[in-house]
């Protein structure tokens, strides 16, 4: 979840790359250490089942930063709408566009596409993670300079509201007004009107499997593929990876707090619409082809790998993986062998995609 931790993870970061080269070789002496085992005491998630070169990080991370609060969220928004994060894109063409909401506020978008302009590429909509409650767009560069390299794609990348301005659907809406900006105009940028997808991590892919199903339901924009990467999808929380789990980075304490910020009144009900959490869908027929992985000590494993056994069960052609010890956002951590992995295999996952993967708009 590479928003969330947009703050903490700066700190972390500076400290890391001097440590990250040695986490290999001390993670034997990482196991033996007594500080490590006396955490491991109150740990539900023992450090012996998360990934070695994970270890060192997610121990430190998990012990300075337990859970997520709702004033952390808050903490972090201040900061990202006064302050913000710079693009770090190289390279690649940015722009920012405001498009017009219904209330007649207006919306930021980030459009990414190459310098040199190139003709019949894909069009991605790509909307960042932070558990629904704090992010921004540009905390993804590394995701969407993957993508424009690999393809050539324009992607635009919407600045959502976050749960702790507005909950649901707030945050939906501005990512399927996005969608529908892209449709009209991806055509300025060499997209292909039959090659639009949908992505995101964590809440955004949350976020990228509401914006599939609406757009289904709707038939405002046929989607010919989407990335829905470890994805925040059931509010329920009733299945056995989300309970007790206290994994770094997310865990269930987190993920409590942010859906009801999300959900506001409506949490803890029967109310909750699929398009807030997707995993209450009942028919995931004629949903677009998919590709998502997920970490084995994730809260989300359970509701990621029921999602996808139901678009599978439903004819939906699926690219799906999990990666053991892998706590939530890991590939975040790009020096170790697991991050390197999964955007291997994600970056695989779209090429394929590009090549063969079309949906005609009505």
């Amino acid at each position: 979840m590479k928003k969330f931790i947009a703050i903490i993870m700066c700190m972390i970061m500076l400290c890391t790359p001097l440590t990250a080269s040695a986490c290999v070789d001390s993670e034997a002496l990482s196991e033996e250490n007594s500080i490590t085992q006396l955490l491991d005491k109150k740990w539900n998630v023992k450090t012996s089942e998360i990934h070695p070169e994970l270890r060192t990080v997610g121990n430190l991370i998990r012990t300075v930063m337990p859970n997520f609060t709702v004033g952390f969220f808050k903490l972090a928004n201040l900061f990202l709408d006064n302050i913000g994060l710079p693009d770090l894109t190289s390279e690649i063409k940015y722009e920012e566009k405001y498009i017009a909401r219904e209330d007649g506020s207006e919306l930021r978008i980030c459009v990414y596409s190459p310098e040199e302009a190139k003709e019949n590429v894909p069009g991605l909509l790509w909307i960042h993670g932070g558990g629904y409650g704090l992010g921004t767009p540009e905390q993804d560069f590394a995701f969407i300079q993957s993508f424009v390299d690999a393809s050539g794609c324009v992607v635009v990348a919407p600045d959502y509201t976050n749960s702790t301005t507005a909950p649901y659907p707030a945050a939906l809406n501005d990512c399927y007004a996005a969608l529908l900006w892209l449709k009209e105009n991806g055509s300025a940028y060499g997209m292909r009107a039959d090659q639009i997808f949908v992505g995101g991590n964590s809440a955004g892919g949350g976020l990228c499997a509401a914006v599939s199903l609406k757009a289904r339901d709707e038939g405002d924009v046929n989607i010919a593929f989407q990335m829905p990467l470890y994805p925040m999808i059931d509010d329920r929380m009733i299945t056995e990876s989300s309970q007790n789990n206290d994994a770094p980075i997310w865990n269930t304490k987190s993920n409590e707090i942010a859906w009801e910020l999300y959900l506001g009144e409506d949490y803890k009900t029967e109310n909750v619409s699929k398009y807030a959490a997707p995993a209450r869908e009942t028919d995931y027929r004629k949903l677009p082809p998919t590709l998502t992985y997920v970490g084995t000590v994730d809260p989300f494993l359970d509701e990621t790998t029921q999602y996808v056994e139901n678009l599978k069960a439903a004819g939906v052609e699926v690219q799906f993986t999990t990666f053991e010890g892998c706590f939530h956002g890991f590939d975040l951590l790009s020096w170790t062998t697991p991050a390197k992995e999964s955007k291997e295999f994600l970056i695989d996952g779209f090429m394929y995609a590009v090549e063969n993967y079309t949906a005609e708009q009505k």
